[in-house]
């Protein structure tokens, strides 16, 4: 029985590891998604965000399917990240500073835009 409970505890933490990450596995199945290494070498992308916002784990996954570097701060975490938000001018999050062009909502294509 206790064998039993192990298995589902060890198949719940796989799943959860793999949701987590799907971003990045994705990526090593679809190389074709990925943005060329000149742009990625080029990338400043800092990610303002909270743990709990839907939005902002898609840009993460987002930008892990692309292979774009990026830092993640948590605005409710750490007070320097929240200052700096709102220095940008904050307005909700996810914000997205890509280059120095800021983008205040989920939107790929506005990412890929200030990539280039």
């Amino acid at each position: 029985m206790l064998g039993g409970v192990l298995k589902k505890v060890l198949l719940v933490l796989l799943v959860v590891a793999v949701i987590q990450n799907w971003g990045k596995i994705e990526r090593v199945f679809n190389p074709s998604q990925v943005v060329p290494e000149q742009v990625r070498a080029s990338a400043r992308v800092v990610l303002y965000a909270t743990a709990w916002c839907g939005y902002c784990k898609q840009i993460r996954r987002f930008l892990d399917q692309k292979g774009i570097p990026y830092r993640a701060v948590d605005i409710e975490k750490d007070a320097l990240a929240r200052k700096a938000y709102e220095a940008l001018g904050g307005g909700g999050i996810p914000f997205v500073d890509v280059n120095g062009t800021l983008i205040r909502d989920y939107n790929p294509d506005a990412i890929m835009a200030a990539l280039k």
